[in-house]
């Protein structure tokens, strides 16, 4: 065994200052040394196992610690993990103090995920060992020693792996860390479905993961406890039975605690004996426990099953397993969604004025005007890419339940609860995607974004702070994760969604788009289909423009841009004033703004146009004088013109579609969004 992973190594070398000139203090001093080194052999710890690259997704990742002696404390142990790749520069990412934790009987401690099985004693979250080529270090210490950025020492090292799944040596790393070879974990086939292990020689080979268990075959073998749901999620009221079983009857009655308590679901939320008993000479038990429904709709919850202490010789295969329980008291908002949309029910918030000053502008006088207004950095804020998960489940709330998110893409809700929080692209759980991806925006993170500090903390924005793209509100919406992956940095277009979509999300996504190529110096939307690898243009601007046409912004919309508003103070101006598009793009280009101002002789708030939807008999109340109506299609053309007096029903040959109706008396006017069926 190499003396290097003694726990003694850090003494080896230290000069202590002062000699013994007495030989019966010098036979002293040597009785204690090697008293000091027979204790240091006697506790020695060694890295016996690592898993790092474990199905794609990294999420059966472990590192395993081996001590010679059952049941060893690792008070005063820290292990630290070493970044080998070139923008690393070979210094630690993560570390993780071990007071309190222990070897088991067979004197091993697993250090992972609840993915793993048998499940660690130290849990970490999955998926966060990087793959190589990287090291590792147990040192005597605190987590505290390593910050983020410490370069690899062999101060206080006790023993270290440098290792890559299939990745040029790392020389640097390894001669920091003291060692001689690097492992592959791919070596001899998929380091996916192999492990690191240590023979009893201190050498290493790869081979099929044995978490938990020596790696010779050697030791107590024991006996593994696992349970079963009869469902795999409840709803309030409902009964939940779980069945625990061993791999092998059990000798003497077996008796353990679980707890259900996960967050916001406790006691009051449950009731039930959590003592599980599984008899003398059996293999299997079950409890029931009661689902209270309280009348509060206070969100769907996770109930999490743990298993306490288990006595030496058992082990737990399954454990922290989170059930789905669902509130059934979630709400009904009065609009629709965008697969049956409703229009004119939820109303703007923008202030009076909002968009005064874009009155009578063109062109590139009144894009860089809209700027002005969206990217104000005197009153536009941003917040963290971990923020725009609440952001989000606030602005894509389904309609048809509070508790669910309305996916783009696929057109249909999911629940809040059921976000991709740990990156990927999960079956069955949402996450954020970016309308204008990260990669063609230029957009980046930085540590703090993974702080979730909510909507009271944020930073200034401006036109220039390219960067906040990331968590622009306006530009991210919830999706299904396969099917976020499944579009990438695809132009819209190259992009046109799952198969069978009914395209309801087309309009939302242009105007997404076509907010961020305003909001942003340094990003436009271009004709045709740039190289996916060009930063700064996404395709394809006819195609947007015609969705935006096709699928014109609806209530659900409108209430997103209203909740936005809330986090970020500024909106969309092409929600609230689709007709900006086609000044900026479309038949409008050259033709000045003119801003419904709702005042003097016509009224906003008291002109009502209805029924709307219609179907060929338009009343008009609300106008205290003549008035001119005007009726345009979403690309501009006119259609309508007709003097109105007050109180006046028109008959209406349009086609069925969306149209905007305008109302012009002396030099004000309003405008309203008219649907004909």
């Amino acid at each position: 065994m190499n003396a290097g992973h003694l726990i003694g190594r850090p003494y080896r070398n230290r000069t202590f200052g002062f000699q013994f000139k007495s030989p019966l203090m010098r036979k002293l001093f040597t009785l204690l040394v090697l008293l000091s080194s027979s204790f240091f052999l006697h506790a020695q710890i060694v890295i016996n196992e690592l898993d790092t690259d474990t199905d794609g997704q990294d999420f059966e990742e472990f590192v395993e610690l081996k001590s010679d002696t059952p049941n060893a404390a690792l008070d005063g142990y820290v292990l630290v993990f070493f970044n080998g790749s070139e923008s690393g520069g070979d210094s630690s990412y993560m570390a993780f103090d071990l007071d309190g934790a222990s070897t088991d009987i067979n004197g091993i401690l697993t250090i992972g995920s609840s993915n793993v099985s048998p499940v660690p004693e130290f849990l970490i979250e999955p998926a966060i060992i990087q793959n190589g080529a990287d090291g590792i270090g147990l040192y005597l210490g605190d987590a505290s020693d390593f910050p983020e950025g410490t370069l690899a020492t062999t101060i206080n090292l006790i023993d270290a792996l440098v290792y890559d799944t299939n990745d040029a040596d790392d020389t640097e790393l390894m001669a920091l860390l003291g060692v001689s070879e690097q492992i592959n974990e791919g070596q001899g086939g998929d380091q996916t479905v192999n492990s690191i292990q240590r023979n009893n020689d201190g050498t290493y080979f790869v081979g099929l993961p044995t978490p938990g268990a020596l790696n010779d075959g050697s030791g107590v073998d024991l006996n593994g406890v696992s349970f079963t749901t009869d469902q795999p999620d409840y709803q309030e009221g409902e009964e939940m039975v779980i069945t625990f079983t061993t791999q092998q009857p059990v000798t003497g009655d077996l008796i353990f605690d679980i707890t259900l308590s996960n967050e916001t679901f406790d006691t009051d939320d449950f009731s039930g004996d959590l003592q599980v008993v599984i008899l003398d000479g059996t293999s299997e038990t079950a409890i029931t426990i009661q689902l209270l429904e309280d009348g509060i709709n206070d969100g769907d919850e996770f109930a999490e099953i743990d298993i306490q202490t288990l006595p030496a010789e058992y082990n737990r295969l399954v454990d922290n397993v989170e059930v789905l329980v669902l509130d059934i008291d979630g709400t009904t908002a009065i609009w629709g969604s965008p697969l049956n949309p409703t229009f004119g029910l939820v109303e703007s918030t923008a202030p009076a004025g909002y968009y005064n000053s874009l009155d009578g502008l063109a062109d590139e006088a009144l894009r860089q005007a809209i700027q002005d207004i969206i990217a104000d950095e005197e009153t536009v804020v941003a917040h963290t890419y971990a923020d725009v998960e609440l952001m989000l489940k606030q602005a894509d709330q389904s309609p048809s339940n509070s508790n669910d998110v309305w996916l783009l893409y696929t057109e249909q809700p999911r629940k809040k609860i059921l976000f991709q929080d740990l990156g990927g692209s999960n079956e069955g759980l949402w996450n954020r995607e970016h309308t204008y991806p990260r990669s063609r925006g230029g957009f980046f993170e930085i540590e703090e974004d993974q702080i979730q500090d909510g909507i009271n903390i944020f930073v200034e924005s401006s036109a220039d702070s390219l960067r906040h793209g990331i968590s622009d509100g306006h530009g991210l919406r919830a999706t299904d994760g396969p099917e976020n992956s499944s579009r990438g940095n695809q132009d819209y277009g190259e992009y046109d969604g799952p198969v069978g979509n009914q395209g309801s999300w087309k309009g939302d996504a242009a105007r997404a788009v076509l907010f961020m190529a305003v909001r942003y110096n340094g990003l436009d939307v271009v004709e045709g289909n740039p190289p996916n690898t060009t930063v700064g243009e996404l395709g394809d601007l006819s195609i947007l423009l015609d969705w935006h046409e096709m699928d014109p912004a609806d209530d659900f919309e409108m209430n997103r841009n209203n909740v936005i508003y809330t986090w970020q103070n500024n909106r969309n101006p092409f929600i609230d004033r689709p007709i900006l598009v086609e000044h900026l793009w479309g038949d409008l280009q050259g033709v000045p703004y003119q801003e419904p101002l709702g005042v003097a002789s016509v009224d906003e708030e008291e002109v009502v146009l209805y029924p709307n939807p219609n179907k060929g008999i338009l009343n008009i109340r609300g106008i205290q004088n003549e008035a001119t109506l005007t009726v345009f299609t979403l690309s501009g053309q006119e259609v309508l013109k007709q003097e109105i007096l007050e109180n006046q029903s028109i008959q209406l040959s349009l086609s069925s579609g969306v149209y905007v109706a305008v109302l012009v008396s002396d030099t004000h006017s309003i405008v309203k969004r008219l649907i004909m069926e």
